[in-house]
């Protein structure tokens, strides 16, 4: 079985819905011999790398809201990922382009190395939504790779040019030629494919399906 996702690393609903994946996935005790491509998609690539913008001010803007009704959605989206015991803190987000984070996660794709992947993914997550560092931020980015046990030198060599950002629009590309309905989108074995942060019931019916049709 081969999982590709498309996500963002701004996006609170592919951060459920990987974390829903990978719990069925370990349920099913195919984790291990899963592997999962991290397919890149900006949710608004038009955001600036710092911004005096709150998460609030940022989200009431874009979604037609006054601040107050922004903060209600915001905490109900910290309150859904809270009931899948997946703490965040959106509220104290800092909403910035997530290019440099992308240019990472291809990078540590060339390594060849899942269970970094998976690492890097989850780091970055945090750092966005735990942390409240800036997603593009050199040396917030450069210390949460290091965390993980990428060298500092590389992490740095990577995000002080343009590395692989051809294959964050690539990824971007194939997603609009699919015609990808939202993020996130799981898509399995090239043919069975999930939108959105769906229940972990949702994740592990889906994946027994696939698993039974495959032997």
């Amino acid at each position: 079985m081969e999982i590709q996702y498309w996500a963002d690393i701004a996006c609170p609903y592919c951060y459920m819905g990987i974390t829903q994946l990978q719990r069925a996935l370990k349920e099913l005790k195919i984790a291990d011999q899963t592997p999962l491509k991290f397919m890149s998609f900006q949710l608004d690539p038009t955001l600036p790398t710092t911004t005096d913008l709150s998460i609030t001010e940022y989200y009431a803007k874009t979604h037609q809201l006054t601040k107050q009704e922004a903060a209600t959605q915001i905490h109900k989206i910290d309150q859904l990922a809270a009931d899948i015991d997946l703490p965040i803190k959106m509220e104290n987000a800092i909403p910035v382009n997530t290019l440099a984070a992308h240019r990472l996660i291809k990078y540590i794709e060339s390594l060849n190395d899942q269970g970094l992947l998976n690492k890097a993914v989850k780091r970055l997550y945090q750092l966005y939504f735990n942390d409240n560092e800036s997603i593009a931020d050199y040396e917030a980015l450069t210390g949460a790779m290091n965390e993980i046990g990428l060298p500092i030198a590389d992490v740095k060599k990577v995000l002080e040019s343009n590395q692989y950002e051809d294959e964050v629009r690539k990824n971007e590309r194939r997603a609009f030629m699919i015609g990808m309905p939202s993020a996130p989108l799981f898509v399995i074995n090239n043919k069975y494919s999930i939108t959105g942060a769906q229940p972990y019931e949702v994740f592990l019916e889906a994946l027994k399906k696939v698993k039974n049709t495959t032997k």
